[in-house]
């Protein structure tokens, strides 16, 4: 785990030996996917068809435009990675048996006497309609929002159907990929007639002592009854990002008993002192991250949302940006349970589209119902700690865009007791900025996409407003640094992006003179399907651009890094777009380069820098904005630099050549797996040559094979050019890597893994 730590609260508070003891049956509830007796995971064993002929068995959560191949020519186009995307149906049958039966002293199977039956969809792209046993019960039109199937009226004693429709065939829908499918966990909800309502539970704490909770029962007649708990914490342990401490309680009403999670923190913010945390002034190292899993398509599988989360722990992330949906379920608990703040966002536009079929199509009819469901499903993450509702509204500049964004906050603040910040993330192409003051009073704290450069005539004009860059370029780090850390109103900044990620394919990217030239935005860029802006990328490796961001921001981590440049005219004349960086890479391995000038980038904590070629100096350079920039003639060997301080070397880091690829490794992120169905491990493939370095230039076709009760999950590499299907067991090397993912059945056993290219020593992992 984490530092974060569990506490069953009743240690710190008064509590009847009846709940103490109930406390262990639900236990399991906490933490990533399990199932209870009131809550049971219904992802296994369904039927999915895209033409209602030919069925396939599947298990959820399931993106199928992620098993597709690209096509320049598919309807969701650049923005949705030229994967493909239709109509699909999923079946599932299931057993409800007699009260009366039993088999030995046990009932067996589900009971519907006396019973409320409900199914709680966390996420299905998009426009769900769901029957059981043929009528229609329910269903939800916009992708992102979670919702509940009440199924109790359709339900009958023995065997039962349930049939899922879903229509992603209207397109373009999304400025980004947004897979197809029911693409997170199904949950079958059991209770009584009487039970207490899940998104009805609200915690709030007063003051740090205090913990106040409240919810209501759902009567049989349909009409509700409140009901409430307060717990008294002497010695309260504040939740934060370095210290992300939980809580946990029970809630109990006529038989029914609900756990409840919750941190103990308070969030203060003004131009004058910034952002308060626990009192404490923070600044947001923030980055803005999509839905999607990478090489795993839109499937929210509970390990992959928590290793997104551990990713940018690791890069030094104290914040995250949901951009621009709200996220699953285990998202959020991996932000509670690892320590980032969240910026939690419901829409990318409003009335005006972006794409012929965008919210635009629902906001009239189902703005409300999702500001709900994004609000009283998530109220009580002690990582949130702002709303955002919207990005970039194209209708702007209309007075109607002042309503629309009043209704929108006055509906957050009505239904969040915490009482959050409300933003939305405002931008603008033209020189009238300021004709935006009334729509960004509409807002507590005030979202800057890239215009951040406004700050101080804004501060001038508007001195009581709270700001923060909800997106920026990834070149501008130092820039973006300095406002956050010179001025206090601006309380921090979010970079645009965290992680890489799928569609809106080719921002940030670099390019040669003769490829397909411009921005994203501009024109078809196939075969360019994924965006390569993140500080992270679609392997899970950090670029040199995360490790100089995080010794910008944190004083107590990383103190040196080195990487570089990749020579211009080496594979082509090199050109960057708005949101990308010079190619460059952890690398001394640059054939045919011989004699040649390099160079390299470090980025260093201590004062000086010396660089050091085959244990000869090359030079010692001062440290200006935590870089060191150095040009020599390429030789292969080893490159050090060394961080100098008062003339002695303190640390060093290096890079050394490779020679011919000879061997695969395969590190797996994790030694054993639950016989569960659901757990993944990561494995990262490395190509390596006789001395074990890493070798940048390899390129080989690899094959993967998995022995033993686990299946193959996703299969590629980081170069957002690569076409090849990320669900086969082949796939090519880029720069040396790749990444394969594997899963567990529900049978236990050990599990081998084995990658194997043409005339290399192969790699194995057991599992």
């Amino acid at each position: 785990m984490t530092k974060k730590a569990r506490k069953n609260d009743q240690s710190n508070m008064k509590q009847t030996l009846t709940l103490v003891a109930a406390l262990v049956i639900a236990a399991a509830s906490f933490g990533k996917a399990q199932s209870t007796e009131r809550k049971q995971l219904f992802d296994f064993d369904w039927l999915f068809s895209l033409d209602s002929i030919s069925w396939q068995r599947v298990d959820l959560p399931h993106d199928w435009s992620i098993e597709g191949a690209f096509d320049r020519e598919a309807p969701a186009g650049n923005d949705g990675a030229y994967l493909p995307t239709g109509k699909g149906w999923y079946r599932k049958e299931f057993t409800i048996e007699d009260s009366s039966k039993k088999r030995g002293n046990q009932r067996t199977g589900l009971t519907l006497t006396d019973k409320k039956l409900r199914l709680y969809f966390e996420g299905v792209y998009m426009n769900a309609e769901v029957f059981v046993n043929g009528q229609r019960a329910g269903g939800h039109p916009y992708g992102y929002s979670s919702f509940f199937v009440d199924i109790t009226p359709f339900v009958r004693t023995g065997e039962n159907t349930v049939e899922v429709r879903v229509d992603n065939s209207h397109q373009k829908n999304c400025r980004w990929y947004s897979g197809s499918g029911i693409y997170r966990h199904v949950w079958l909800m059991t209770t009584g007639k009487r039970y207490i309502d899940e998104w009805s539970v609200s915690v709030t704490t007063p003051d740090i002592h205090t913990v106040n909770i409240k919810a209501e029962v759902v009567q049989e007649d349909g009409s509700r009854r409140p009901i409430t708990k307060t717990l008294d914490i002497e010695h309260p342990r504040l939740w934060s990002p370095d210290d992300p401490y939980l809580y946990e309680t029970l809630l109990e009403a006529d038989g029914d008993v609900l756990p409840v999670s919750y941190g103990i923190r308070t969030i203060d913010y003004s131009a004058e002192k910034g952002l308060l945390l626990n009192g404490k002034p923070v600044v947001l190292n923030g980055g803005c991250i999509h839905h999607d899993n990478g090489i795993m398509g839109a499937a929210a599988y509970d390990d992959a949302e928590y290793r997104r989360v551990r990713l940018m722990k690791e890069a030094g992330f104290n914040a995250v940006r949901t951009s621009h949906n709200p996220p699953s379920e285990t998202f959020l608990r991996a932000c509670d349970e690892l320590g980032l703040l969240v910026v939690d966002e419901a829409f990318d536009g409003w009335r005006e589209k972006k794409n012929d079929y965008d919210y635009s199509t629902l906001i009239d009819h189902w703005w409300q119902e999702d500001i709900s469901a994004m609000v009283l499903r998530d109220r009580n993450h002690p990582s949130i700690f702002c709303w955002s509702i919207g990005n970039e509204v194209i209708e702007r500049k209309k007075i109607e865009v002042v309503k629309t964004a009043h209704q929108m906050a006055t509906l957050c603040r009505k239904l969040d007791d915490q009482q959050r910040p409300v933003t939305s993330a405002l931008c603008a192409w033209d020189s009238d900025w300021d004709i935006y003051d009334p729509l960004a009073a509409e807002h507590d704290i005030v979202g800057y996409n890239y215009m951040i450069h406004k700050s101080e005539s804004d501060h001038e004009r508007v001195p009581s407003r709270v700001m923060m860059q909800t997106e920026s370029y990834p070149r501008d780090a130092w820039k973006c640094y300095r406002k956050v850390t010179d001025y206090s109103y601006i309380i921090g900044d979010f970079v645009w992006t965290a992680i890489d990620y799928l569609g809106e394919s080719g921002i940030g990217r670099w390019y040669y003179t003769g490829d397909v030239p411009g921005e994203h935005w501009e024109r078809p860029l196939f075969p360019w399907h994924a965006a390569y802006c993140g500080d992270i990328d679609l392997t899970g490796l950090r670029k040199p651009i995360s490790h100089y961001r995080s010794m910008l921001y944190n004083e107590d981590k990383e103190q040196l890094y080195m990487a570089v440049r990749e020579p211009d005219g080496y594979n082509g004349q090199v050109k960057t777009t708005l949101w990308g960086t010079w190619p460059t890479f952890e690398s001394w391995t640059w054939p045919g380069h011989e004699g040649k000038t390099i160079e390299v980038e470090t980025y260093s904590r201590y004062p000086k820098v010396r660089l050091y070629l085959n244990d000869k100096l090359i030079d010692e350079k001062d440290v200006a904005e935590h870089k060191a920039l150095f040009s020599l003639p390429y030789q292969p060997g080893v490159l050090r630099a060394d961080g100098v301080v008062d003339g002695e070397g303190k640390e060093s880091v290096v890079l050394q050549t490779a020679n011919e690829t000879k061997s695969i490794r395969l590190t797996a992120d994790k030694t054993s797996l639950k016989a569960d169905g659901q757990d993944l491990a990561f494995i990262t493939i490395e190509l390596l040559d006789a001395n074990g370095v890493l070798n940048p230039t390899a390129s080989n076709e690899l094959e993967a094979t998995v022995k033993g009760p686990a299946t193959i999950v996703a299969f590629g590499n980081a170069d957002i050019k690569d076409n090849d299907c990320y669900t086969d067991n082949t796939h090519k090397a880029w720069k040396g890597r790749a990444l394969l993912v594997v899963k567990s059945t529900r049978k236990q056993g050990a599990i081998t893994v084995t990658v194997r290219s043409k005339g290399l020593e192969q790699g194995t992992v057991r599992l």
